[in-house]
């Protein structure tokens, strides 16, 4: 499981360290091939690949016309990118996505289970504020045995 925040920088080519709390579980668990793409463009969502492959089977049990199917497809196909790690634990985030996203400087990577979000820091903390966790959010969690 793949948990917590690990602050990390994005260096001058594009490429993001995979910090080393996340880094020994996706290898051993998963490899080192990833999914990088974004729903919305407004942060970085890391898929090892495996899982990212769960979710394609998912989606091509869907009919092709099925309205949501194609909005996320559209948008993960748009910004998404196949890439590995090197040797060094890096991987590129694609370009488009980067600028998108403003993946420069300082970033948050937060574990997601069974992948990785990544913010600029200071849109993280601004979404936060934004969007408060509140009494429904809490009522469906509850809903849901959480």
């Amino acid at each position: 499981m793949l948990r917590g925040n690990a602050p990390a920088t994005i260096d001058d080519k594009g490429r993001l360290k995979i910090p080393t709390v996340f880094r020994a579980e996706i290898e051993v668990t998963w490899g080192s091939d990833f999914y990088v793409t974004s729903v919305t463009g407004d942060s970085v969502l890391v898929y090892p690949l495996p899982v990212w492959h769960e979710i394609e089977q998912k989606l091509a049990k869907l009919p092709s016309m099925n309205a949501a199917k194609k909005k996320f497809l559209n948008r993960t196909n748009f910004y998404g990118q196949l890439t590995a790690m090197d040797k060094s634990g890096r991987i590129l985030i694609p370009t488009m996505l980067r600028e998108s996203a403003r993946m420069t400087g300082e970033v948050a990577v937060l574990g997601n289970l069974s992948n990785l979000e990544i913010w600029n820091h200071e849109r993280f903390i601004g979404s936060i504020k934004e969007d408060g966790f509140n009494e429904t959010d809490m009522e469906s969690l509850g809903l849901l045995g959480i």
